[in-house]
């Protein structure tokens, strides 16, 4: 198996505390005051463990979990943005590289992970541990993509993860940034399981007791702690005919047209506030992330994670087509390198959600 191409250097960092825990290794990232926001530091240090851990014999299971009240809110693109504004662009193309990659490694790792998100999950945060196997919610999970609302689009492979959530539930949370409960993350698919918080020191306990990597076994005991989480009775969720019959129109503004069309005949919270979102979002980046999720549908997610490496108007409807293109089109510059995968030996697997 080949190994990844990681650009930069890896530096020894108390940004990802690791403890061994019998056959277990427990990840927790510790920048609480950045709601764990990921740094450069941080992805080279998981890039390094997660190599390390595929092929050590020892190590049976992973546990990632966040320190205070975010599991991970993103990722920290101040210091990418602050070095693309003096110049430097290669910068902020090594970070979303390594971050790219380190997705991947997730997305087909040969060990079962379990990813406890007892707080904020967004952006990059998604990125670490929705492609996992294991993805556990609590009564604090928030999760949110609220990256059109920045002038970006979804990227750690949310293509792919969105576009496979039941019906068109994907396209409403990537352009509205709309956020999510632990229990909608649940009945999404986001989420494998949910845990009352109460409850978390006992699961990871005996996740470690278990001294196993079968997945079937790891799933039981989480079943064990597990709890059937009802989803609000004023959830977007439960009112999935009308985000169907919107966020599948084949353009960004027949979708807000036809959530227009649906507050003239009634007030639901969640609609004016979708509406209200898409009016005050990045146009660019709506039309990008439509046309991502719709194309991630018929994509694996190595072809996911190349398309999205590759990346203004103030209306939708000044927005060309061509405009759009070439954001999924090959960068014409000679010093441009596309992001190269590793070779996996679960380079075929289609899906964990």
């Amino acid at each position: 198996m080949a190994a990844p191409q990681i650009k930069g250097n890896i530096v020894d960092s108390d940004q990802v505390l690791v403890e061994e825990k019998g056959c277990a290794s427990v990840l927790t990232l510790n920048r609480p005051r950045q709601l764990n926001a990921l740094s450069s530091e941080m992805i080279l240090k998981m890039l390094k463990l997660f190599t390390a851990y595929e092929e050590d014999p020892t190590v049976k299971l992973l546990i990632m979990k966040g320190k205070g009240r975010a599991f991970c809110a993103g990722g920290d693109v101040s210091a990418v943005a602050r070095s693309a504004t003096e110049g430097h662009w290669t910068n902020g193309a090594n970070f979303f590289w390594n971050e790219y990659i380190l997705n991947y490694i997730i997305a087909t790792y040969r060990k079962p992970q379990v990813s406890i998100l007892n707080g904020i999950v967004m952006g990059g945060g998604a990125g670490v541990s929705i492609h996992g196997r294991f993805r556990v919610a609590t009564e604090k999970s928030v999760f949110a993509m609220p990256e059109t609302a920045l002038g970006l689009f979804p990227d750690v492979g949310a293509s792919y993860f969105l576009s496979r959530l039941p019906g068109y539930f994907g396209e409403f949370v990537g352009l509205t940034g709309a956020r999510l409960e632990g229990a909608e993350m649940l009945a999404c698919g986001l989420a494998t399981h949910f845990v009352p918080s109460t409850r978390l020191d006992l699961l990871e306990e005996s996740l470690v007791r278990a001294e196993s990597s079968d997945p079937f076994t790891i799933c039981r005991i989480i079943d064990q702690f597990s709890e059937r989480m009802p989803v609000r009775e004023k959830s977007a969720y439960n009112r999935m005919d009308i985000i169907d019959r919107c966020f599948s129109k084949r353009t960004t503004e027949e979708i807000l047209a036809a959530l227009e069309q649906e507050a003239v005949h009634g007030s639901d919270e969640w609609i004016l506030a979708s509406i209200a979102s898409l009016k005050k979002a990045s146009p660019i980046s709506l039309k990008i992330t439509l046309r991502s999720i719709r194309e991630g549908r018929t994509q694996q997610i190595g072809q996911c994670l190349i398309r999205e490496y590759r990346w203004e108007p103030p209306r939708l409807d000044l927005i060309e087509d061509d405009m759009v293109d070439k954001y999924f089109s090959k960068v014409d510059d000679a010093v441009w390198e596309d992001l190269k995968l590793p070779g996996r030996h679960n380079s075929n697997f289609l899906s964990k959600l």
